[in-house]
């Protein structure tokens, strides 16, 4: 199975980003997140997920006469490479966005279904900016993003921290019409 068919199926895309963070989850933990996937589901995508070394085994223990696995991702392994980028097809990049979407609006959905919501005591917001920038310029607002957030990626959770999920999307708008740029 390619890359790209292991990480953009939609159960498997929800299971990969749940680790997001550098978590540890058993599978328990992570049916308490994912209560909507059936659970022969869940584990059947774990096991894929194992299979293709995206999710390694973190730790052991008997619970109740069974063992309970607690398994951590392997972030190298849950990117699709440039070269996988470079062979897609648009329809396969459109089945991919809509893949990320479609979590993306389950994300917020879920947060929606809270019983207290607050958007800004949460910090939760939604934007988008047109930026007139050069390759050049475009490069490096790219590079201090990914400064910024790489920076922040490490923190491991403690007192006052909750997780919180940034999705960037960056495309190219229309190009001006004549005359204009």
């Amino acid at each position: 199975m390619s890359t790209v068919d292991l990480l953009l199926h939609p159960i498997r895309l929800r299971v990969v980003q749940a680790f997001l963070g550098d978590r540890v989850l058993t599978t328990g933990e992570l049916r308490g997140e994912l209560a909507d996937v059936p659970v022969a589901s869940l584990y059947r995508h774990v096991g894929t997920l194992v299979q293709a070394g995206v999710l390694v085994v973190a730790g052991e223990q008997k619970v109740r006469g069974a063992v309970e696995r607690s398994y951590r991702l392997v972030a190298e392994a849950a990117s699709v490479s440039a070269e996988d980028l470079a062979a897609m097809t648009p329809e396969d990049h459109r089945r991919a966005f809509t893949t990320f979407v479609a979590a993306l609006l389950a994300d917020f959905d879920r947060y929606l279904d809270q019983e207290t919501v607050d958007l800004a005591r949460d910090g939760v917001g939604y934007r988008q900016i047109g930026l007139w920038l050069d390759d050049a310029e475009f490069t490096e607002l790219v590079t201090d993003l990914r400064a910024v957030l790489l920076d922040r990626a490490g923190n491991r959770p403690g007192s006052g921290r909750r997780r919180r999920l940034v999705n960037v999307v960056h495309l190219p708008g229309q190009e001006p019409p004549a005359g204009l740029s």
